[in-house]
């Protein structure tokens, strides 16, 4: 019998079971408690950090855990299967806050896990980051608990840097006149490359939208993407690429594109996510591994203000009969020792502790850590529209990224997508 049948036949045994137990008097909630625990978690370096320390748990808190591990678009698959029936067969649960954090959190599928994150002194919500925080928190009810995080910095080359005489930018004025100088005096290098695609850049463009005084929408939930800070933040992302990028740039370059031109040494700034770092500095991926420095994003107007978000958490699936257990492992999952050793594994966390720690920050290239330090105080916590149709709005908003890019009107595409925003946000409210 394959296993599937099984699964379905021990279900309908068990729920034969609980009628009986109903029957009796017994409570069926007692029933539906369980000794094991279903963990669903996508493919990732922090799966398989807990995946190998899984025993230590089950020998601690006397649970079994029997794991699935899928690709991300499995995982999507089986989420919108499984939740949407209702389904009790996932207990423990992977997902991305900010891409389908508000959507399932609309839709009744994650647990509120307020009074269990509040009740624990010695686990410390509160040693959690701001960002991160904000991004696992719907409607005043924490869902979900950060596991991963994630900062825009920049990388640049500290021999091109040096050759040239320039030191470090550290506001957007500098960083022009800095990228604007290296190609001068290289044509063939690139002063700045970063994410081009419409849809892809506007995570990274996001840090730029903030530091200069923009968002994608004000606190009232209205679009905000054509007022005047946003439109000098279009206008500066798509000019830098457009003045002092790779030549012929194309406009469909998410980070492998990017990131592909910095480490093959054709450009010497870029910005993207931190927790890549190790594309630009490991020799086998690299040309330029050995040159390669890290600073915080440079201050615009409204000082330095990066996207500071976790890429996944946990949550507790709420048709879960084993929502107690549930926690337990997720509480396990996410304490201080497991949150250090998965960023000595290389992952970045999102407790304030674990980047105090000298152990902490022991695998990161000094200059990083001190980046991501300041990143995380100033940092926002999102890097895209907050809304429940995510992809959607992303392709939206940065349709104003590609004009100003290939030399269009970017004030007029922002005009325009704040139209189709603002109906995209009434649409979504009906």
């Amino acid at each position: 019998m394959k296993r599937r049948s099984i699964v379905k036949y021990a279900a309908v045994a068990a729920a034969l079971s609980l009628g009986l137990t109903a029957c009796s008097g017994s409570g069926s909630e007692d029933a539906k408690e369980s000794g094991t625990v279903r963990v669903t978690l996508a493919n990732h370096v922090w799966t398989e950090g807990i995946k190998a320390a899984i025993p230590e748990f089950e020998q601690s808190s006397g649970l079994k855990v029997e794991l699935t591990q899928l690709g991300e678009d499995q995982l999507s698959d089986q989420y919108n299967v499984k939740l949407n029936a209702g389904s009790d067969e996932i207990d423990v649960m992977m997902y991305r806050p900010l891409q389908e954090g508000k959507a399932f959190a609309k839709n009744g599928y994650l647990a509120d896990l307020t009074g269990k994150v509040s009740s624990d002194a010695a686990w410390d919500w509160k040693d959690y980051q701001e960002g991160p925080v904000k991004a696992t928190t719907v409607d005043g009810k924490v869902v979900g608990v950060p596991i991963i995080t994630e900062r825009e910095v920049l990388y640049y080359r500290k021999d091109l840097l040096q050759a040239a005489g320039l030191q470090v930018p550290k506001t957007m004025e500098e960083l022009e006149a800095a990228a604007k100088a290296i190609k001068a005096s290289s044509p063939d290098t690139a002063g700045f490359v970063a994410r081009t695609g419409k849809s892809a850049a506007v995570t990274q463009f996001s840090s730029f939208l903030y530091s200069f005084g923009g968002d994608f929408t004000d606190a009232s939930g209205k679009s905000t993407v054509n007022s005047a800070a946003a439109k000098e933040a279009y206008a500066f992302y798509g000019g830098l690429i457009r003045n002092y990028g790779p030549a012929n740039v194309s406009t469909d370059m998410s980070w492998p594109e990017a990131m592909a031109i910095f480490t093959q040494g054709k450009a010497a700034f870029y910005t993207e996510a931190d927790s890549l770092y190790k594309n630009a500095t490991d020799p086998a991926k690299s040309k330029v591994a050995d040159t390669v420095g890290f600073a915080a994003l440079p201050a615009g107007p409204a000082g330095s203000k990066p996207y500071n978000i976790p890429s996944w958490g946990l949550a507790v699936n709420e048709a879960s009969g084993n929502q107690d257990n549930a926690w337990k492992f997720i509480q396990w999952a996410t304490s201080k020792d497991r949150t250090l050793a998965a960023q000595k594994a290389g992952v970045p966390g999102p407790r304030a502790s674990v980047w105090a720690n000298s152990e902490g920050t022991s695998t990161y290239p000094k200059d990083l850590a001190e980046a991501i330090a300041v990143s995380a105080k100033n940092g926002v916590g999102h890097d895209r529209p907050e809304v429940v149709t995510v992809g959607k709005a992303r392709e939206i908003v940065g349709e104003p990224i590609v004009a100003s890019i290939t030399g269009g009107d970017a004030s007029a595409a922002a005009d325009s997508a704040h139209q189709a925003f603002q109906q995209f946000l009434d649409n979504e409210k009906k």
